[in-house]
């Protein structure tokens, strides 16, 4: 939040997508899958047997311990959890170490939940695309059909919303907006209110990311159905694929949800506007500046739940599946078929994709809120699936260590070759 990255995504207040730290990945994980060599055919089932589930979850505990040790002071994080699935196993490894407050003695749970942020961005999408399979509207409808309050931008489509290719300045990156929040945290935000502090403000070009799109986007799904996006989320997601530890409310969260929360610490410098709130508890204030951007709260293992869902096209007919795989060069705004090591990085419809010479392509997106982070990224040739949560923002983000490191613990026990096989 108030961060930019140095290469083509856009570290957007608030809620946000990264690509810069997991770009460390083909730096740092490269030299491991040279020196962690596959194991034979012959030989992988002997491997696997070293370490049982009991044995590999204390080992990826050891990692989120080691993660807190290393950073935890620096981004002024008290806990971290790890989800690790391969596939074809039916449950994830669930872990977690460190405390529910910062100085504190309380242990926190691997069932603890933690804000999404900008990960909730998929979920608008499915919407979208569910409601486009049964022809209820178009991805290439403009907003001029469905918004036509919004004269300014009647020529965006929603596919470009999605994208963010739309143009479209980004409400959380406005002062006013900052402000009004930091002057009353648990203020109610309604989706007009967002859009409005965007209304105005200079139009963007090539790919820029932008909160307002999704805000917009949840407007296009309620007059589209003529129900809350809640109310959709719950009905076509959450409730089907018995994600029992997932919610969303565009507010403040009940204590039934809270109570399983650790404190979330700002952390960061910028911007100025928000420096009151740092080194302070914002875990129990509103979520309402987020909405469909980025206001889902779950634990970890509900993450990786959905992410096995979402991208094994559970969820959606094969061309809306294409169509939310379907990428932008966040270099050059136009898309393309895939990343590669001459063009990275690239956005989807609310997922993201980047290549690493010497290691290939991954999926993932990194989602910020102003107390939490979290991180999950997928190998779709092996079928591993990493989810995180750490419960700070902080100026320096050091998550996508805590990814190396599982994947490097996967890997050691021969796991992702077995992945790959099954």
């Amino acid at each position: 939040m108030g961060r930019r990255a140095t290469l083509q995504f856009s570290r957007v207040r608030l809620t946000r997508a990264v690509v810069t730290p997991l770009l460390a990945i083909g730096v740092l994980v490269t030299p491991a899958v040279a020196t962690v060599a596959a194991p034979a055919a012959s030989s992988r089932a002997t491997v696997a047997a070293t370490c049982d589930r009991s044995c590999l979850a204390g080992e990826l505990r050891a990692d989120v311990e080691h993660y807190l040790r290393a950073h935890g002071v620096e981004e002024h994080a008290s806990a971290a959890a790890l989800s690790v699935s391969l596939r074809g196993q039916r449950h994830s490894i669930d872990v977690a170490a460190g405390t529910t407050r910062f100085g504190g003695s309380d242990a926190v749970d691997s069932d603890s939940v933690w804000q999404i942020g900008s990960y909730t961005k998929a979920f608008t999408s499915v919407l979208l695309l569910q409601l486009e399979a049964e022809h209820r509207l178009s991805i290439n409808d403009t907003l001029g059909r469905w918004l036509p309050q919004y004269p300014q931008w009647r020529g965006v489509t929603i596919k470009r919303l999605l994208n963010m290719t739309s143009g479209i300045p980004n409400y959380s990156d406005q002062d006013p907006m900052l402000a009004a929040y930091a002057a009353h945290p648990h203020r109610y935000f309604s989706a007009r209110d967002l859009v409005s502090f965007a209304v105005g403000a200079p139009a963007t070009t090539g790919y820029h990311y932008s909160n307002t799109n999704y805000v917009l986007a949840e407007m296009v799904i309620e007059k589209a159905t003529g129900r809350s996006y809640q109310h959709e989320l719950r009905s076509r997601i959450i409730g089907p694929l018995g994600l029992d530890e997932l919610w969303y409310r565009p507010d403040v969260y009940p204590r039934s949800v809270t109570k399983r929360e650790p404190a979330g610490y700002y952390f960061n410098d910028q911007p100025p506007v928000l420096l009151g709130l740092k080194g302070r508890d914002v875990s129990r204030d509103s979520l309402s500046w987020a909405r469909g951007a980025g206001g889902i709260i779950s634990t970890t293992g509900d993450m990786i739940r959905w992410e096995r869902a979402m991208y094994g096209g559970h969820l959606l007919p094969a061309r809306q599946q294409a169509e939310l795989l379907s990428l932008v060069s966040t270099r050059t705004g136009k898309p393309i078929a895939t990343t590669s090591p001459s063009d990275p990085s690239a956005f989807g419809l609310g997922v993201a994709q980047a290549t690493f010479p010497g290691f290939g392509t991954v999926w993932f997106y990194e989602g910020e809120t102003l107390g939490f982070r979290t991180l999950h990224v997928w190998f779709p040739g092996s079928g591993l699936l990493l989810a995180m949560g750490v419960n700070s923002a902080p100026t320096h983000d050091h998550i996508e260590e805590l990814a190396i490191a599982a994947y490097k613990t996967v890997a050691a026990h021969g796991l992702t070759a077995l992945a790959a096989a099954s």
